[in-house]
């Protein structure tokens, strides 16, 4: 069963981190086949309610572009080395394609064959030399062993079409001759005389014993084929290997993680068709086709705790949602197909999730228990937030006797942990939770939110903030930033932003004189509260 990826947002929370997790478990009991990602590192509250449940930390998710592998190639489409070009013929024929990789006996990746490489071969190379295997001639001429003393067989064609005398006269064969010619004794027995090593005896004639003897003792292949003189030798040349005629080069090749925006790039400069495809390791999986574009298998993805694109994994537009959970407001996102959407207006991600298990009562393990009961402490902070609702409160008393803690005390131990700024720099501190919004679609917009229990800390290097956020502004072309400092003990925030967010804040807030470090009562939930405001101030401004 194909995977699905679960995630949240970029810089996440311990809300969206632990909705991955929970939902994963919850869809893989239902017997779908999920897995909990993330999009970026997680942070220490996050960390410290993972260690405490002994939840693994779910890998991180790079992107969900469209791979190679996303493509229905033409997987096993190889031919190894030392097949004849007949059978690299034959298979191309019969597969409806122009060209093949060709691998050794490990199946790593020789070089590439193709029907104009064939034709260029048969009409303008050099036809008189053969090197192939004793069982290839065997193939390919339907011809019969008579006597094998070597695997490998290679050498110049030498037609013994002459009248015999003057063939013994005139022609001097070696060791590097492969002798083609009908049952003509004194010809052949002249020829083994003399050294040759490799013989191709054409015709429904029997070869005569004498002859066979003298090959024998003097250790000489021998094959007999009841094909005429003019027709094997217009075949014998199909009886050299594979990687003869290949070339190994100048061939582009692909690995099933190169991305298929990267494919279509090159292969229209290229303008070739056939593409090997390969593994880590220079084993060739197969072959990919300008055709097989259209058979593609996007990646299906489930969304937690965020709908907008901007805040979501890169790639999403290549990708297929299957699903949403959230509790934020409506994005830009939109999708081909109907889905399911589960959206309610509560304090986290994590307490919808909740009645979905309550709804197919499916049991909730005490680590996962632990882990949902984190997000929903988190977001609503320990229930204080404006955003809670008698949903979240009753997720939270039933979560945390299923995990087996007091919610308020493990609830002052998460804020703890996750609020401390020890060994933080500035950019970590504004970069732990900052989201971006778009307005109008016409530009974006970020607000950073910082849970403390040590306000002054901040404050007391408010000017430096101020320097930081207003260069992350310029760099991610943003039209504003407003950094929420939140004191959880008090209820209250403290804003720091930059000089074009100071008439949205105003507008937003009602105030005069919006000064950096200005403390706001109450405003705590940027969901709820702060963004709504800079939409307001947004919408009046305008």
């Amino acid at each position: 069963m194909e995977k699905t990826y679960i995630f949240g947002h970029h810089n996440p929370d311990t809300d969206s981190v632990a909705a991955a997790i929970a939902l994963s478990y919850y869809k893989n009991k239902l017997g779908f086949n999920t897995e909990p990602r993330v999009l970026d590192e997680i942070n220490r509250e996050t960390e410290f309610a993972l260690k405490y449940f002994k939840v693994p930390e779910p890998k991180y998710l790079d992107n969900v572009k469209l791979q190679i592998k996303d493509i229905d190639y033409h997987k096993n489409y190889f031919i190894n080395s030392k097949e004849s070009i007949k059978k690299v013929y034959d298979f191309l024929l019969e597969k409806s394609i122009t060209g093949v990789p060709i691998v050794d006996d490990d199946f790593k990746f020789v070089g590439l064959i193709t029907l104009k490489m064939i034709l260029n071969k048969l009409i303008g190379g050099n036809l008189r030399h053969i090197n192939t295997s004793y069982s290839n001639l065997l193939e390919v001429l339907s011809a019969k062993e008579v006597l094998k003393f070597d695997d490998e067989i290679c050498g110049e064609i030498l037609v013994g079409g002459y009248r015999s005398m003057i063939f013994v006269k005139e022609v001097k064969p070696s060791a590097k001759d492969i002798l083609v010619t009908s049952n003509r004794p004194m010809i052949i027995n002249y020829a083994i005389n003399e050294g040759i090593k490799n013989i191709i005896v054409v015709g429904k004639q029997d070869i005569d014993p004498e002859c066979i003897n003298n090959a024998k003792e003097h250790k000489v292949n021998v094959i007999k084929t009841d094909y005429d003189t003019f027709y094997t030798l217009k075949l014998v040349s199909l009886s050299n290997y594979a990687k003869s005629f290949c070339d190994s080069n100048r061939v582009v090749y692909f690995n099933e993680d190169d991305y298929y925006n990267d494919f279509v790039d090159i292969s229209k400069k290229l303008k070739h068709n056939n593409y090997p495809v390969l593994d880590e390791n220079g084993k060739c999986l197969g072959l990919l086709r300008l055709t097989d574009l259209d058979n593609v298998t996007k990646k299906k993805v489930i969304l937690v705790d965020h709908n907008e694109r901007s805040q979501s994994v890169t790639g999403l537009s290549q990708a297929e949602i299957v699903e949403i959970v959230d509790h934020h407001k409506i994005g830009d996102l939109t999708t081909n197909n109907p889905i399911n959407f589960r959206n309610m207006a509560v304090g986290s991600t994590n307490t919808i999730i909740y009645n979905l298990y309550n709804e197919k009562n499916i049991d909730i393990p005490k680590n996962i228990a632990g882990i949902m009961l984190s997000g929903i402490l988190s977001d609503t902070i320990i229930l204080k937030s404006p955003t809670t609702t008698s949903y979240d409160k009753e997720a939270v008393i039933a979560l945390s006797k299923i995990a087996g803690v007091d919610y308020n005390d493990y609830g002052m131990k998460l804020f703890k942990e996750g609020t401390s700024l020890k060994g933080k720099t500035m950019e970590e501190i504004v970069n732990t939770d900052i989201k971006t919004f778009s307005y109008d679609d016409s530009y974006k917009y970020a607000v950073s939110q910082i849970f403390t229990l040590d306000i002054d800390t901040i404050l007391k290097d408010k000017e430096s903030y101020i320097s930081l956020i207003e260069k992350m502004k310029e760099e991610n072309d943003y039209r504003f930033i407003v950094v929420s400092i939140t004191d959880i003990l008090d209820g209250v925030s403290y804003f720091v932003f930059t000089e074009s967010a100071k008439e949205v804040l105003e507008a937003g807030y009602g105030i005069r004189d919006a000064v950096q470090g200005i403390c706001l009562e109450g405003q705590v939930s940027r969901k709820k509260q702060i963004v709504p405001a800079l939409i307001n101030g947004l919408n009046r401004i305008r």
